[in-house]
């Protein structure tokens, strides 16, 4: 792509080279959904072979997906993010949010969702998804630490906006309830591990944010933080922005032990209930 010599040193211009093609876009949308694979990416974006050949060849020298040979005989090739693409999510899932809001949504500031919405429509065809293999975030006690539980029947992971925020008035609808939420979560936990299930927490505070909120209530499960939106661009979450940083809407998703999504709650008002079913859900699965 020519640019105008002025555009040489401004960044914006440079990462439209990257950015600026819609197809490019959607090839990194799918490879952070784990789509790494040439035939997945074909199929997932419906884009032919050809077009996808140059677009992938563009990604690799700019240097944002790097190929890792899978197969010798014959010779293929998957496409994973670099570092510096894996510095993109955050900016992929601004893009979605923007999109929710202004372009699919009335430009309504909420931490909730419609059931006519599409960030309903995401979330609840989420089931029959699977969690890229490789997706770990980092977790309180400073290691990265897989979504999925390795060791139980199924896990309930349950994202939420962030403890101990102040959201101001007028507070942000759907935005509050998360130290009750972990709370009960807390109080449930001897439940869940009769039943098999493990639990996790989710929200894209900072890890040492998570810890002090861990310490103080006694959490027993993990917290992760999804601050590089790993976990938000894996499956399209719903997010919104308050105080300063994009945060997850609050919803449930059941995983069984192939990382496979079973069942999806959103948006979540009565979090008593979502967490009686929660567990009521995953429990199902382990059966």
């Amino acid at each position: 792509m020519r640019m105008h010599n002025a555009d040489e040193t401004c960044g914006i211009a440079q990462a439209a080279v990257v950015l600026g093609d819609w197809w490019n876009v959607l090839v990194l949308r799918e490879i952070a959904r784990g789509q790494v694979r040439f035939d997945a990416l074909a199929a997932g974006i419906g884009l032919s072979r050809n077009v996808l050949t140059e677009r992938l060849g563009r990604l690799v020298a700019s240097g944002v997906l790097h190929r890792r040979l899978y197969q010798r005989r014959p010779v293929r090739y998957e496409y994973v993010l670099t570092d510096a693409g894996l510095a993109l999510l955050p900016l992929l899932v601004a893009m979605q949010d923007w999109g929710d809001r202004w372009m699919l949504g009335d430009g309504t500031h909420t931490a909730t969702a419609a059931e006519d919405s599409a960030e309903h429509t995401r979330v609840h065809a989420l089931p029959g998804t699977r969690l890229p293999d490789d997706l770990q975030l980092p977790g309180i006690q400073g290691t990265d630490l897989p979504v999925v539980s390795p060791e139980a029947a199924a896990t309930v992971l349950f994202t939420y906006p962030g403890t101990g925020i102040d959201w101001g008035e007028p507070s942000i609808p759907g935005a509050e309830g998360c130290t009750l939420e972990n709370r009960l979560f807390r109080d449930a936990w001897p439940e869940f591990r009769r039943a098999g299930v493990d639990v996790r927490g989710v929200s894209t505070q900072l890890p040492h944010e998570q810890a002090e909120f861990a310490r103080a209530e006694e959490i027993p499960y993990p917290l992760l933080s999804d601050e590089a939106q790993q976990l938000a661009a894996a499956l399209r979450l719903p997010t919104f922005r308050a105080a300063g940083r994009l945060r997850h809407k609050r919803l449930l998703l059941i995983i069984d032990t192939e990382r496979t999504v079973r069942q999806a709650l959103f948006p979540i008002t009565d979090i008593p209930h979502a967490v009686k079913e929660g567990l009521r859900l995953a429990a199902d699965c382990t059966r």
